[in-house]
């Protein structure tokens, strides 16, 4: 029988799909309000609020970065660090259309395009994290281990401070 949760989404049902452990985390959400917004809510430390952000290469290759909610991607490391000549965050409708979700509910559990999954490495040394769960306003906790496990994701360096 298939456990029932809060939010179906695409993301739960894979998370479901691996047999991986999650909390659900609904909150109320704001444009524009970010990982500041959503730790705020949630009554967490921004920095275990991990963003999803749907880059691509200078070929228009498409790919996923896990950030910590109070950093930014240093473009330039990343793409040293990948074998690329660049990497650039994706036009809204672009990441729309690779992951399936709306921009401020893009998870990286259930893309809708395969695309290579970098996470930053301190995010793997956290004890747990809140990381979106399909839909603007919902994110799930989960072991930071559950991106190597379930997403083959691939550690990197690549954060600046915000």
């Amino acid at each position: 029988m298939k456990k029932t949760h809060v939010s179906a989404t695409p993301a739960t049902d894979f998370l479901h799909r691996h047999a991986a452990d999650f909390s659900e985390h609904p909150y109320p959400y704001q444009a524009r309000g970010g990982t500041s917004a959503s730790a705020l809510a949630l009554g967490v430390d921004e920095h275990c609020v991990v963003k999803t952000l749907v880059m691509e290469d200078e070929a228009a290759h498409p790919l996923v970065v896990l950030m910590h909610g109070d950093r930014k991607v240093s473009t330039k490391n990343l793409a040293r660090q990948i074998g690329c000549k660049s990497v650039a965050p994706c036009k809204p409708e672009v990441a729309q259309r690779h992951s399936g979700y709306l921009v401020g509910g893009t998870s990286p559990f259930g893309l809708r395009k395969a695309m290579p999954v970098y996470v930053e490495e301190g995010v793997l040394a956290l004890e747990k994290i809140y990381i979106n769960g399909g839909r603007r306003g919902f994110l799930v906790g989960i072991a930071p281990q559950v991106l190597l496990t379930t997403l083959a994701a691939v550690p990197v360096q690549c954060a600046l401070e915000e």
